[in-house]
């Protein structure tokens, strides 16, 4: 699995723009996935023209939750490419010039080895991939409890990391993840830093993770 972080409150990448939102290209079993999309679509657009991401080689586009930082550039990305199947939690509404949108309300294959956790809490749905090493959740904010997500997650296979903003969550509830990148909404990021040192990584526009 490599996942390009292209969207994010800080940057990896001086050349870069920061901003606040998140999105980031998923590439696992031969699919490429654009999750989230960011709050602005002209930023989105530079940051993937530079990281050498081309929008019409992306076949889906996962959102996390309805929030304008996670959904702002979707327009502008379908104006792009709408020959694409758009996974939305059954609460976010108003996606057109798409090839398929899909409501997801429970949790749910998308491709074999590829998951929703479905909507969670009436909120936000998060993304899992299974990996050699285990099951990789990519989060939006983790608006809904961790232990809620990790739960969902687990369905599909031994949690072994995050990646993702998470929200106001406690460290200790992440449990005993094996890697954790923390971006975009994290608001205990030293913390979560001191209690997994071994695990923690920066993200970041540009940071490229492969597990």
């Amino acid at each position: 699995m490599r996942t390009t972080i292209i969207y994010d409150n800080t940057v990896f990448r001086n050349d870069l723009h920061a901003d606040w939102g998140f999105s980031a290209l998923v590439e696992a079993h031969g699919k490429r996935i654009l999750f989230d999309t960011g709050g602005s679509g002209s930023i989105l657009l530079s940051n993937m023209e530079k990281l050498g991401i081309d929008p019409n080689g992306i076949e889906d586009v996962f959102i996390s939750h309805y929030h304008f930082d996670h959904t702002g550039g979707l327009s502008a990305f379908l104006d792009q490419n709408n020959a694409v199947r758009v996974w939305v939690p059954s609460s976010f509404r108003g996606v057109k010039n798409a090839k398929e949108v899909i409501e997801v309300d429970n949790s749910v294959k998308l491709y074999e080895g590829i998951h929703s956790t479905g909507e969670l809490e009436r909120v936000e749905q998060s993304l899992c991939i299974e990996t050699q090493k285990g099951v990789v959740v990519i989060a939006g904010c983790s608006h809904p409890k961790m232990a809620h997500i990790m739960s969902a997650a687990s369905e599909f296979g031994k949690v072994y990391g995050i990646i993702g903003g998470l929200h106001g969550n406690s460290p200790e509830s992440l449990g005993n993840v094996d890697f954790i990148c923390a971006t975009h909404c994290t608001q205990y990021i030293p913390e979560i830093k001191s209690l997994f040192p071994d695990a923690y990584v920066e993200g970041g526009a540009g940071k490229v993770i492969e597990i």
